[in-house]
C-alpha cells in the first residue's frame, strides 16, 4: 500500500478521510435520482470558499458545510452532497473574470471561432448564462451582435451593464426561459462558462438551455474535466460552489435527458483542465468522432467504477506531506513566506491542509474587490500585489496555479530580486 495512504489511515491526517471509512451517502444523484452513491472523499465542515471576511467579522463564528464527494454509478456524475442556498453564494460575489488577461484571451479567441463558425450577425442573439461582468459578451457587442448576459450577482450585473452589455440579474433556469422564451428571445448562441457545475437544479439550468435555444441553435459549455482533478489530483477545485464533477458521458446523460445531443468536445488546458462541448436539439447535427472517442475512453478508465478515484486520496496525502515540510524548512531557516491569490481554490487547500497565519504571513491579490478583506477560515488579511516588491517575502505560495504562467511574468521583477514562487499543483515545484 502507498505509505501515504498508510498515514492516513493510521489517523495522521484527519482533514478527509478514505473512500471506504465515509459514511454511505442517503443523497439522490443531482442528474440521473439514483441512490446508493458511492463516497469518495470526505473534507469534513468546511468555510464558504468565496465568503471573505471584513475586519469586524473576524471573532464571529463562521459558518461551515459539509463537503462531502461521491459518486453515482449509474451516469458517474462525481458530485458533493450539500447544496448551500444560491443566494447565499452568489447574491454578492467576489469574483470577476476580468481580472485575469489568460481568460479574457481565451474568450477572445473563443468568440472569434463562434462569430465565424455560425456566421453570427445583426440579426443573431448570443444569451449567456453567469455572463459575471460581461467580459465574454463584450467580445460580440464590439461586432454589432446582439446580447443578454444573465448573472445572479447583482454588484456583478452592475459592472457589466456599465460596460455596455446588456444583463439580466437573476438565476438562469427553465422558469426564467420560459419567459424570455414567450418574450420572443431565442438563442442562436447560448454560452455557459464555469457556470453548469454551480447549478442546483441541474435538470432544471439543461431544460432552459432547451427552451431558449433556437430550433438550429448551439449551446457551447465550458467545464472543469472531472479526469483532469482525478489524474491531476486537483482537489483543491473542490468546494462548495461547485456542486457536479463532470465526464464526458455524466454529460451525456444529462443532456439527452432533455431532448439534446451532444456534437462536439474538446480539452482545453486552462483552469487546470476543462472541457468545451457543443449541444443541439437532437436531430440537427451528426455527433462528431472526437465525441465517440471520448466516450468510449471513460468507458476504459472505468468513470464509472469507484476504485478509479483511489489515487487521488493517496496524491492528496503526498502533496500535504511534501507541502508542510517544505513550508517548515522555509520558516524554520527564517525565512518569510506569503500567498498569491485569494481564489477559492487557495481556500480548499489552505484550510484542508491547516495553513494559515502561523505560516503565511499575507496573501496579495490584483482583484481591487478582495483587497482589504481576510480569507474565510485562515483569517490571513488581503494585499494589492504590489506589497510583493514593497515587502519582499523570500517564497510566494501561488494558490492561483492555473494562472502560474501570467502571474509569473507579471512578476517578473519580484523574481529578478530574487523572489521564489512554490506551486503546488500538481505537484510541488520552486520556481
Amino acid at each position: 500500500m502507498d505509505p501515504a495512504v498508510q498515514d492516513l489511515q493510521a489517523g495522521r491526517y484527519q482533514l478527509f478521510t478514505l473512500m471506504n471509512e465515509s459514511k454511505p451517502s442517503t443523497v439522490l444523484c443531482r442528474i440521473c435520482g439514483a441512490g446508493s452513491l458511492a463516497p469518495i472523499l470526505d473534507f469534513g465542515n468546511t468555510p464558504l470558499a468565496n465568503r471573505l471576511l471584513k475586519r469586524d467579522q473576524l471573532d464571529d463564528v463562521e459558518p461551515t458545510y459539509p463537503l462531502d464527494l461521491v459518486l453515482c454509478r449509474r451516469c458517474t456524475l462525481l458530485q458533493i452532497t450539500e447544496t448551500v442556498p444560491p443566494e447565499t453564494l452568489f447574491r454578492d460575489y467576489c469574483y470577476f473574470s476580468s481580472t485575469s488577461q489568460s481568460m479574457l484571451d481565451h474568450c477572445r479567441a473563443s468568440a472569434d471561432h463562434l462569430v465565424g463558425q455560425l456566421e453570427l450577425g445583426g440579426g443573431s442573439l448570443v444569451v449567456e448564462a453567469a455572463s459575471n461582468d460581461g467580459y465574454m459578451l463584450r467580445n460580440f457587442v464590439a461586432r454589432g451582435i446582439p446580447v443578454l448576459g444573465i448573472e445572479p450577482a447583482l454588484n456583478i450585473a452592475v459592472v457589466a451593464k456599465r460596460e455596455g452589455v446588456d444583463t439580466l440579474a437573476a438565476f438562469f433556469g427553465e422558469a426564467l426561459a420560459v419567459g424570455l422564451a414567450a418574450a420572443g428571445l431565442r438563442a442562436d448562441l447560448f454560452l455557459a462558462n464555469n457556470v453548469l457545475a454551480h447549478v442546483a437544479d441541474t435538470n432544471g439550468f439543461v431544460e432552459g438551455i432547451r427552451v431558449i435555444l433556437a430550433p438550429r441553435g448551439r449551446c457551447v459549455i465550458e467545464v472543469p474535466y472531472a479526469m483532469d482533478l482525478v489524474e491531476g489530483g486537483k482537489f483543491d477545485t473542490i468546494y462548495h460552489e461547485h456542486l457536479c464533477y463532470f465526464s464526458l458521458t455524466s454529460l451525456d446523460h444529462l443532456f439527452a435527458r432533455h431532448g439534446l445531443e451532444i456534437v462536439d468536445v474538446e480539452r482545453l488546458a486552462i483552469h487546470g483542465g476543462s472541457l468545451r462541448f457543443t449541444a443541439v436539439h437532437r436531430g440537427v447535427a451528426p455527433r462528431s468522432e472526437a465525441v465517440a472517442e471520448l466516450l468510449a475512453n471513460e468507458v476504459g478508465w472505468g468513470v464509472d467504477r469507484p476504485e478509479f478515484y483511489e489515487g487521488l486520496t493517496s496524491r492528496i496525502a503526498l502533496l500535504k506531506t511534501t507541502l508542510l515540510e517544505k513550508l517548515a524548512t522555509i520558516k524554520a531557516a527564517g525565512q518569510r513566506i506569503v500567498a498569491y491569490g485569494a481564489s477559492a481554490k487557495g481556500s480548499t487547500l489552505l484550510n484542508l491542509f491547516g495553513i494559515g497565519r502561523e505560516t503565511l504571513d499575507f496573501i496579495v491579490d490584483r482583484s481591487e474587490r478582495k483587497q482589504g478583506l481576510f480569507t474565510p477560515g485562515t483569517h490571513l488579511p488581503i494585499l494589492p500585489a504590489e506589497a510583493l516588491l514593497a515587502e519582499m517575502p523570500d517564497y510566494v505560495l501561488l494558490l492561483t496555479w492555473n494562472f502560474a504562467a501570467e502571474i509569473l511574468e507579471q512578476q517578473a521583477e519580484y523574481r529578478k530580486r530574487g523572489g521564489r514562487f512554490l506551486i503546488p499543483i500538481p505537484e510541488l515545484r520552486v520556481i
